[in-house]
């Protein structure tokens, strides 16, 4: 789990939808879920820890009043930005370990890695 606040760590669901959320910000609860790939009751056990910490904030949808829009907080901006930049802080300490044959072999698997990570296409929500 990642530290995100004094109260609390957040998981990998939360640190995923945290993320998801602040790429299409504002985003509306079922467009999460079907973009986390889960269902709703399941994204909103996952983003209730998220709104008691104050990452995230939910709004009326102007356009339909009966659902909400998530969206990032500075709060949430701030927490995100310091898990990628500790993150990343690791993973340079850890490849500055590496010998110079070790590197290149990294440095020539990193296309693969990038193909792997990439999502894969979604149908259009909401306008996209």
């Amino acid at each position: 789990m990642v530290q995100a606040s004094s109260r609390r760590d957040l998981t990998f669901a939360q640190l995923s939808a945290l993320a998801r959320i602040e790429q299409y910000d504002p985003l509306r609860l079922g467009e999460l879920a079907t973009r986390e790939r889960v269902t709703a009751p399941s994204v909103i056990r996952t983003i209730a820890p998220l709104a008691e910490d104050g990452l995230i904030a939910r709004e009326p949808d102007p356009a339909d009043r009966r659902s909400q829009l998530l969206l990032i907080t500075d709060h949430g901006h701030k927490v995100i930005d310091r898990i990628r930049r500790e993150r990343s802080e690791l993973i340079a300490s850890r490849t500055a370990r590496l010998t110079d044959d070790q590197s290149a072999v990294l440095a020539a698997a990193v296309p693969v890695l990038e193909l792997l990570a990439e999502e894969p296409p979604l149908p259009p929500l909401r306008g996209d």
